[in-house]
C-alpha cells in the first residue's frame, strides 16, 4: 500500500459548519486549489454528493477521477477513487473534531498511487502540498474569503 499525508488544522468553526464546506463538492472549484471541474454524478437519500468527477490541473495534464464519499457528519467525509485513467489509487478524508482551544481541529488525509511514473519523493511533495493547500482553502472559505 502507498504511503500517505496528513496535516492538521484548528480553524474557528463548528465541526458542522466545516463539514458542509467540505461536503459541498460542487463548489470546489470557486475554493480548492487545482481543481478545475466537478461533476456531481449522485446524491445520496439525503441529498449528500455519493459520486463527483474530479478534473485537476496537474502538472504537466489535466487528471481526471471519480469519487466515492463517505459521509459521518459533522466528524468524518471521506473518499475512494472509483475509476481512472490517470490513478492507480487515491483515498482521503477531512475528520473534524474539538480543539483545545476551542474551534475544531481538522485533520486531512490522502493518499495517491499514480498510473504514470513519478519519483516518490516527488509524489509524497505533491501530497503535502496537494493537503496544505486544502486546508487553508478550507478555512479560507469557511472564514468567507474563499
Amino acid at each position: 500500500m502507498a504511503e500517505g499525508t496528513f496535516s492538521t488544522l484548528e480553524v474557528d468553526a463548528s465541526p458542522e459548519t466545516l463539514y458542509d464546506v467540505a461536503a459541498d463538492v460542487a463548489a470546489y472549484p470557486e475554493w480548492a486549489s487545482g481543481v478545475k471541474e466537478v461533476e456531481v454524478l449522485n446524491v445520496d437519500a439525503e441529498g449528500r454528493v455519493d459520486r463527483a468527477r474530479f478534473v485537476l490541473e496537474g502538472f504537466v495534464k489535466e487528471i481526471e477521477y471519480v469519487l466515492k464519499y463517505h459521509h459521518d457528519r459533522p466528524k468524518l467525509l471521506s473518499w475512494v477513487a472509483e475509476e481512472s485513467d490517470d490513478l492507480r489509487m487515491l483515498e482521503g478524508s477531512y475528520q473534524f473534531g474539538p480543539a483545545e482551544g476551542g474551534g475544531t481541529e481538522v485533520v486531512y488525509t490522502l493518499t495517491v498511487e499514480p498510473k504514470f511514473i513519478i519519483p516518490g519523493f516527488i509524489r509524497r511533495q505533491a501530497e503535502k502540498q496537494i493537503v496544505t493547500t486544502a486546508l487553508r482553502g478550507l478555512r479560507k472559505r469557511v472564514a468567507g474569503g474563499g
